[in-house]
């Protein structure tokens, strides 16, 4: 995809909060859910309105920049080691390490820079990134290469073990009052290994492919089984094995949410990362009770340490206020108390600078990047 943003049609809308692409986003955005054979159809008939509006309108929202991908997603945790990591690196020194990782380890994903609003444990890590290492190499290794690179102190390595939720929706989401959740607990997604064959690994590759403009119509996956050397049926066979594998994630349209349109329009301005401990053992039900919560984005349970008063839940939300964003966190707070969970520690660690891009996982491109940068693994 070129990175020039080029405007497709002056008379196309192309900012997310048009009433077409803002009723089109509320679906494509992230409630395509597994593998679908005609996903832009599906949206279509989803918003009901005519697929060549859908295909128009996304077209035109790619090109101009307002969304930064679209693509069928992963649930890669299953097919690569990944974890959250939390760096601490000198202030002189922040800014490099934030480069470098973003544009020069591609298996960095999310790499963001995140401040508290007092000093409080762990507000020293201010370099927060999501890695994921292909199967057989290992993460606190990656983890050692990257601090010898930047001159970090110290990091941590904060891997799922569960996932309650996972999606965007950042259009749908804008107008979500406080407390507003599910009729039921989120569902916990084990974290598990997965092996896939040869002809499951090529057309996986060319499934997670990010769509080009003109790749944007319908019947999208003839040229992307074409590039897997399978039929076209071979192809959605296997897709489908892998959704019920619980390997493929949605087919989504990413806005970028970070930096305003081309038109000056934000998304989201802040990002906030919410911290809770919660007793050993009660992990599953505190994370069922906090996924349920519409506002996020990201639910985890996840192990923090020592370092962040042993945090084992952690939850992220975006918005544009971010006294609302407070709002919502006190809201869920209340639910936790009401559900009988004790809290013995919460915090919020709020995004600033950020770049995201999908991280890779292919053990081939590892083994290129390791030689490229004369490091062992």
């Amino acid at each position: 995809m070129a990175d020039a943003i080029t405007l497709p049609n002056e008379t196309i809308p192309v900012e997310h909060n048009d009433p077409v692409n803002a009723r089109i986003l509320a679906i494509s955005e992230d409630k395509i859910a597994g593998f679908v054979r005609e996903p832009f159809s599906e949206i279509a008939r989803r918003v009901d309105l005519p697929v060549e509006t859908v295909l128009e309108r996304l077209t035109a929202l790619l090109r101009a920049g307002t969304i930064r991908r679209v693509r069928q997603t992963l649930l890669a945790t299953n097919l690569a080691d990944g974890a959250l990591v939390a760096w601490k690196v000198p202030p002189d020194k922040i800014e490099a390490a934030f480069d470098w990782m973003s544009q020069r380890d591609p298996f960095s994903g999310h790499v963001v820079l995140r401040s508290t609003d007092a000093v409080t444990p762990g507000s020293e890590y201010k370099l927060w990134t999501t890695v994921k290492v292909p199967r057989g190499f290992s993460l606190q290794r990656h983890g050692e290469i990257l601090s010898e690179i930047v001159g970090a102190e110290s990091f941590r390595l904060m891997p799922a073990k569960g996932i309650f939720t996972l999606g965007v929706g950042h259009v749908r989401r804008k107008h979500i009052e406080p407390g507003t959740k599910a009729d039921h607990p989120a569902k916990m997604i084990a974290v598990e290994a997965a092996q896939l064959s040869e002809k499951e690994w090529s057309v996986l590759t060319a499934l997670k492919r990010e769509f080009a403009p003109e790749e944007i119509q319908q019947s999208p996956w003839r040229a992307r089984a074409d590039e897997a050397g399978v039929s076209l049926e071979e192809f959605f066979a296997v897709a489908e094995e892998l959704t019920r594998r619980k390997i493929i994630g949605r087919f989504s349209t990413f806005l970028e949410h970070v930096k305003p349109s081309a038109g000056g329009v934000r998304v989201t301005r802040f990002n906030a990362l919410f911290h809770w401990a919660v007793p050993l053992g009660r992990e599953i039900e505190a994370g069922g009770e906090v996924g349920r919560h519409e506002i996020l984005t990201h639910c985890y349970w996840r192990e923090a340490g020592p370092e962040f008063r042993n945090v084992n839940i952690m939850a992220v939300a975006h918005g544009t206020d971010k006294n609302l964003l407070l709002e919502h966190k006190a809201a869920i707070d209340r639910h936790l108390a009401e559900s009988g969970i004790p809290v013995s520690y919460t915090n919020v660690f709020w995004g600033g600078r950020s770049e995201i891009k999908p991280s890779e996982i292919s053990p081939q491109i590892y083994r290129r990047w390791l030689a490229e940068i004369g490091a062992k693994a």
